[in-house]
């Protein structure tokens, strides 16, 4: 019987199963054996083959062959300490032994100790060969180690192997991944055969490490030697036009795909998919997507990701089953990008049922998973799922922690926000990056700890090395704005080091219109104007400002300003979910099927809250009205309309959770508190901002937002 035939019909069988499996114990059929272990990587086969010629080949040495065999197979299946034993037992091992274990270790994520097995051959006087060499460049790579490589460079040299090509190819990615980018260009330079491999070379780690224009001009530099680029060459060139925002460059490239048949290639429409998705051209990424012949996993999740990047969250999700439908079985990375939309979507339950999804596939321990369902319950405002989560979670990432964290701050949770930080910290596995300094200074600003922000932001570079960026500057404007120190944030913001952003100047009006500081909002507005005159976000905020303050001749003056040059405000909704129907409402909005229900719900609460002792903030009504008129129109404000659809609708019990695409008005905000506990729900209502947890007349944010 034929060994390849036996052992593939075989499922994990015991232990001895393979000793009555195994062919005839002649060393070229026990190799053969060896290699299948390899092919379907079995260990259990390898070490039944290994035994097999122990116990019939003794005493006598392991033919040198079959021992070369037995070495690479340990250490492709990453058993290095039995690979490095049964080596030390042959008497005079030779290069090719030492290359399986030294590129065994290397391809299993063990560089250092592939580079102490390269010095160990030195040291034995076996002179390395063309297959050593880029095992040993990879390992240093890995290991960033560029002293070391220069070495194994020089010894390539002086044994004459650097001219061969791949032994090149091999010191140039290294020195590319080692930050040695000047002595990478002159090896390149100076290679008397470039091959697809070096230019390849050249231009992935060009994009790597976010020099786009460099990997352009490589890929023109391969066609104008005669060069034909490969798929690794076109995906490289469509990530290098995404990355610099050539669009119609990399469209070429497509039309140059389709006359040379690249475009039938899977991959490389992968790369079109993610391409035209990252230059926000969807429909051209669809299309792509649509006229492909076949199509894997990376492609459904490319799809889907191009949707989750350009806001159509529905139709990511809508991707994600047809996906399902088609067969794909759900990966990691296909569950974490469709994760994401629900993030985007508030989709509480469509992410639980994606997390069921995951846990089905054994897939909730990978750790890109694991940080998506953080980052999914943190931002779907279901803070103890996520804390759940990233404790199940059996190693975790920068990912994970930054999550963790910006959950935390999007419920304005300045304390715990902060006690992660130092558990992060303090525990060493990862350093904080600059998008970790954003959500714990935007936690200090959104939980009133002034102090606690500033310290952080002025220390940042000084601790963690990290340099202030615009989001830094703007985190520090709304933590000063919303602590009532709008001046000392306009007098911080004309010494920052660099141009004030859109975002910096919004923080600072939207203090002005919390506080009604009209003279500086005023300042900041035109600011604004001036940089994007047509955002109709900051002509309302202004206008609202006026409003707020009484002075309706100057917030009429500001919406004829906007009719006058064709600046249209889009509408403010919220929306809230229920029986997998979304139910959105405006203000003052009358056309839902259950409107009158709505209204004596409304009028209900409207007496119950008058009892209990509120009063209505008639100062959020943006309109020169009669007072009665006034507190009719806040009372008809859209989230107050969805509120009494979920109280109609919702059984007790059940959280009630609204999202508003704008921020939550004082007057709304105050009328929950009262709701939560006149009713005893728990009303959950994410804006524009953060999360607000309305519970027993209390909010969350302590009234501090």
């Amino acid at each position: 019987m034929t060994g390849g035939a036996s052992f593939r019909i075989i499922t994990l069988p015991p232990a001895d199963a393979y000793r009555h499996m195994l062919p005839s114990p002649d060393p070229e059929s026990l190799a053969a054996a060896v290699e299948l272990a390899v092919a379907i990587r079995s260990a259990r086969l390898g070490r039944a083959a290994h035994a097999t010629a122990v116990k019939h080949l003794s005493p006598r040495p392991l033919p040198a062959f079959l021992s070369n065999h037995l070495v690479n197979m340990y250490s492709k299946l990453d058993l290095p300490t039995a690979a490095a034993t049964l080596l030390s037992l042959d008497p005079d091992p030779s290069v090719v032994t030492w290359t399986a274990l030294i590129s065994g270790s290397a391809q299993n994520g063990r560089p250092l100790s592939a580079l102490a097995h390269f010095a160990a051959m030195l040291r034995a006087s076996v002179r390395p060969n063309d297959f050593t060499f880029p095992s040993a460049f990879k390992a240093a790579a890995a290991a960033r180690k560029p002293l070391v490589g220069r070495q194994i460079h020089a010894s390539s040299f002086k044994s004459g192997l650097i001219d061969d090509a791949f032994v090149a190819c091999g010191a140039l990615d290294m020195y590319y991944k080692t930050g040695l980018t000047f002595d990478a260009r002159i090896l390149f330079d100076e290679m008397p055969q470039r091959n697809i491999v070096a230019w390849n070379a050249v231009m992935t780690n060009a994009v790597f490490d976010g020099r786009p224009d460099e990997a352009i001009k490589a890929f023109i530099k391969l066609r104008l030697h005669g060069g034909i680029p490969n798929t690794i060459s076109l995906c490289a060139f469509l990530n290098a036009c995404a990355g610099a925002s050539y669009s119609s460059l990399g469209s070429q490239l497509h039309a140059f795909m389709i006359q040379s048949g690249f475009d039938l290639d899977v991959s490389v429409g992968n790369g079109l998919i993610d391409f035209y998705g990252k230059c926000h051209w969807v429909h051209e990424a669809r299309a792509v997507f649509d006229e492909m012949h076949i199509k894997n996993d990376v492609s459904w999740c490319s799809m889907v990701v191009v949707y989750a990047q350009n806001g159509a969250e529905e139709e990511a999700f809508r991707v994600y089953l047809d996906a399902r439908k088609d067969g794909i079985r759900p990966t990691d990375f296909i569950v974490s990008s469709v994760l994401t939309t629900c993030a985007g979507l508030s989709g509480l339950d469509l992410g639980r049922s994606l997390h069921a999804a995951a846990i089905r596939s054994c897939i909730n321990g990978n750790i890109f998973v694991g940080s998506a369902l953080v980052d999914m319950y943190g931002k779907c405002g279901s803070i103890r799922d996520a804390e759940q989560a990233f404790e199940e979670m059996p190693e975790r990432n920068l990912i994970s922690w930054n999550a963790l964290i910006g959950g935390y701050t999007q419920l304005g949770n300045a304390h715990m926000a902060l006690t992660v930080f130092d558990e992060m910290i303090g525990c060493g596995e990862v350093a904080p990056n600059y998008v970790t300094l954003v959500n714990v200074i935007t936690a200090c600003s959104r939980g009133g700890l002034t102090k606690e922000g500033l310290d952080l932001f002025e220390t940042m570079k000084e601790r963690f090395g990290i340099e202030p960026r615009l989001e830094h500057y703007a985190c520090v404007v709304d933590l000063l704005g919303r602590a009532g120190m709008e001046e000392r944030a306009y007098e911080f913001i004309k010494t920052m080091p660099i141009r004030p952003s859109i975002s910096i100047w919004g923080a600072l009006l939207g203090a002005c219109r919390l506080h009604g500081k009209t003279a500086l909002g005023r300042i900041a507005a035109h600011k604004l104007f001036e940089i994007d005159p047509q955002d109709s976000g900051n002509h309302v905020l202004l206008s609202n400002m006026f409003a707020s303050a009484g002075r309706w001749v100057e917030a009429t003056e500001v919406r004829k300003e906007m009719k006058d040059v064709g600046i249209k405000k889009g509408p403010g909704c919220s929306w809230i979910t229920w029986k997998n129907v979304v139910h959105v409402f405006q203000a003052k909005d009358t056309t839902h099927e259950l409107n009158d229900k709505i209204q004596a719900m409304l009028a209900k609460l409207r007496r119950q809250m008058q009892a209990a002792g509120y009063t209505p903030d008639t100062q959020y009504a943006l309109y020169d009205l009669e007072e009665e008129e006034k507190e009719t129109e806040v009372l008809q404000h859209s989230e107050k309309l969805a509120l009494a659809f979920g109280l109609i609708s919702i059984p007790p019990g059940i959280p009630i959770r609204i999202t508003k695409n704008l921020r939550v008005c004082g007057d709304c905000h105050c009328a929950f508190k009262f709701i939560s506990g006149i009713v005893g729900r728990e009303i959950i209502v994410r804006d524009n901002n953060r999360f607000h947890y309305f519970r027993d007349y209390q909010c969350s944010c302590r009234d501090y937002w």
